[in-house]
């Protein structure tokens, strides 16, 4: 089992910048990949930013450029820094672990910009 906590969502105006962090805890082996995804009301989830174990990272095109995925082992943690924020980044954020394929998602933090 592996437990997800996120934090660091709010409101925040257009142009702005937020950080999410998402603390990983329980049984840590096997990890293959750490991620966010959203999901805005109407739409379906989607991958936002992912980090593969050993370095590689992967970003929605919507995403590139203003938002960096990054984890940091020690904890572990993974964080997702959202810059340049659009009103249309607007969603509920979700972390997500891929262990052994199979996915633990966390509780999910909002995140509402404003124009």
């Amino acid at each position: 089992q592996v437990q997800l906590v996120e934090s660091g969502g709010g409101l925040v105006q257009a142009g702005g910048s937020l950080r999410l962090s998402c603390a990983a805890s329980g049984s840590l082996f096997g990890i293959r990949s750490m991620g966010w995804y959203r999901q805005a009301p109407g739409n379906q989830r989607e991958l936002v930013a992912s980090l593969i174990t050993g370095g590689t990272s992967n970003y929605a095109d919507s995403v590139k450029g203003r938002f960096t995925i990054s984890r940091e082992n020690a904890k572990p943690t993974v964080y997702l820094q959202m810059n340049s924020l659009k009103p249309e980044d607007t969603a509920v954020y979700y972390c997500n672990v891929d262990k052994f394929g199979f996915l633990y998602w966390g509780q999910g933090t909002q995140v509402t910009v404003s124009s």
